[in-house]
Order: structure tokens, then C-alpha cells, then sequence
């Protein structure tokens, strides 16, 4: 009756020391932990346009939120802060740049230069960091077609006026051609009518 006894015990002691130190491990190797989520990976906009680039991270302890901004023209950091602390925003970017607490910020008044990729970083107090990307495409608006489009609306709009015009000629002559046969029926019933009265 001791054996079977003394069996449990040792498992029992065996299968909490493995509970403990997996429990150990995991507050070790993640004293904080941060996430971060980019709903919209790809942006697309025309010039002067106001654009959000949305994210959304959590992290258990306090986090620094780092973007920049990378394109054929080089790579530029944009903003810099710390949750419920500083804003560190580049003078490029100065009146240009909005920052929100959940880590997404706003560009104002986008230019052909703003296209390209935003990196951002959320870096975490005890050093852990996530990162994510934003593919930004910014289009010019292209005032040849705004032109070729004004031309053509006008050019119906000037066929429309004369097909009109056209079919108010036409309903106008139908109404004289109708209105001469008329009258030249009443003259030769006339006619016919004073036949009878001189045969008579």
C-alpha cells in the first residue's frame, strides 16, 4: 500500500515543479509583450489629400511610438513619442503631422514625395519592440483629362441643342403640312358640295 502511494506523490511533485518553471520562463521571456495591428496595409491618394495611417498596438507597460518615412528621395523620421509623455515630431513634418494614442498619426496635404513606405515601431519599456508597414501610393490629378472631359461634355451638350432644335423644326413643318392638307380637303369638299347644287 506504501509503493502506489509514494508514486503519486513523486508525479504530483514532478508535474508542479514542470508547471513552475514553464510558468518562470514565460514571465521571464515576456516581462511585457506588444502587439500591433495594421488594418489598411496599402493607401492610395491624390495630391493635397489629408491621409490617416491607422494602426493599433497594446503593450502591458509604457511604449514608444517611432514612424519614418522611406522613398526613392532618401529616409526620414517623422515623429517620435511616448505614451502620455513626449512628441518629438521632425521639422519637415512640423504643421503637417497629428498624432493619436492608439499610435496612428495623420498626414496633412500630401504631396508626389510622400509616396513611398512608412515604418513605424512600438518599442516597448522593457525592451520589447514590434514593427509594421504602410505602403503609401499618391497620383497626381491630371487636368489633360479634366480638359478632354470638359470638351467632349461640351461637344454632346452642342449635339444635344441641335437635335432639339432639329425636332422642333420638324414637329413645326408636320404641323403647316397638316394644316395645308386640311385646308385642301375643306376646299375641294366645297367644291364638290356647289357640283351637286348646280346639277340639282
Amino acid at each position: 500500500l506504501m509503493r502506489p502511494l509514494q508514486g503519486c506523490r513523486g508525479r504530483g511533485v514532478v508535474v508542479g515543479t514542470v508547471t513552475l518553471c514553464l510558468a518562470a520562463g514565460w514571465a521571464l521571456q515576456t516581462p511585457g509583450g506588444v502587439s500591433l495591428v495594421v488594418p489598411q496595409p496599402n493607401i492610395n491618394a491624390t495630391v493635397a489629400q489629408n491621409i490617416l495611417l491607422s494602426v493599433e498596438y497594446s503593450c502591458r507597460g509604457v511604449a514608444t511610438i517611432e514612424w519614418k518615412h522611406v522613398s526613392s528621395w532618401g529616409t526620414t523620421k517623422i515623429v517620435e513619442w511616448k505614451s502620455g509623455n513626449y512628441v518629438n515630431i521632425s521639422t519637415v513634418y512640423k504643421d503637417r503631422v497629428t498624432t493619436f494614442e492608439n499610435g496612428s498619426i495623420q498626414l496633412l496635404n500630401v504631396g508626389m514625395r510622400d509616396a513611398g513606405y512608412y515604418f513605424i515601431t512600438v518599442t516597448e519599456e522593457y525592451g520589447t519592440n514590434t514593427y509594421g508597414t504602410i505602403i503609401v501610393n499618391v497620383y497626381e490629378i491630371i487636368y489633360e483629362d479634366l480638359h478632354f472631359v470638359a470638351v467632349l461634355f461640351a461637344f454632346l451638350a452642342a449635339v444635344s441643342a441641335i437635335l432639339i432644335c432639329f425636332m422642333w423644326l420638324c414637329n413645326k413643318s408636320l404641323h403647316l403640312f397638316q394644316k395645308t392638307t386640311t385646308h385642301k380637303l375643306t376646299a375641294s369638299t366645297t367644291e364638290e358640295i356647289e357640283l351637286e347644287t348646280i346639277e340639282c
